[in-house]
């Protein structure tokens, strides 16, 4: 289904995974159409800054939420990977899958864990998961144990709600508890350039200890 670029309401506003799984099927189809015409630019900036701190080094890469694949694409264009992409939508799990890019697709829910084994990747990206209705922010400490030590995670948070979400919280515990430093935290900047003029984004990088 087409999504109208002014009311994205049931998607900010989703109560359970399951409403998002719901949302998120319904979407597949018309996602990459519906957030390219928005402008949206936060898949290849998550790739760039991956790239900028993951340099030449190799080994397998979990591309989190990974939606219809446009992340998964630009990390292979950069020449990453395996990749394994997760998402919670089986939906967008099969439109990643179609575009071949993709090691292995796994079902996850990152708020109640990954099903993966600690430290099995050298990297992950998760961009565009973290807004209201969308995933938890106890699913940084599920990525955090699946990230081998000196692995990176890139990662956008909004603004406006990363507090009321509780991510500034447990991002403070994994870096006091010497877990992860953060590496970088970029500018403020609009993940669409065409649309949601008001939500202002940045994003983090952080390095497994």
């Amino acid at each position: 289904m087409t999504r109208d670029p002014e009311d994205l309401s049931d998607v900010y506003g989703a109560k359970t995974p399951e409403q998002s799984r719901a949302i998120y099927n319904d979407w597949a189809l018309s996602y990459d159409a519906d957030n390219l015409a928005r402008g949206f630019r936060l898949p290849s900036l998550g790739a760039a800054m991956f790239a900028r701190f993951m340099g030449t080094a190799e080994g397998p890469v979990l591309d989190a939420a990974c939606g219809t694949g446009l992340v998964g694409e630009s990390l292979r264009i950069l020449g990453y990977g395996p990749i394994t992409g997760c998402d919670l939508s089986p939906g967008m799990l099969a439109a990643a899958q179609a575009t071949g890019h993709y090691a292995d697709l796994v079902e996850a829910e990152m708020g109640s864990g990954l099903p993966f084994a600690d430290d099995r990747f050298a990297g992950f990206i998760c961009v565009g998961a973290f807004g209201p209705g969308h995933a938890p922010a106890e699913s940084l400490i599920h990525l955090a144990r699946v990230t081998r030590p000196g692995g990176i995670g890139v990662f956008n948070l909004l603004e406006a709600t990363l507090k009321a979400q509780g991510f500034q919280s447990v991002l403070e515990s994994l870096v006091d508890s010497g877990q992860i430093h953060i590496a970088q935290r970029s500018e403020p900047f609009l993940p669409f350039l065409l649309a949601e003029p008001d939500l202002w984004s940045r994003l983090y990088v952080i390095r497994r200890l």
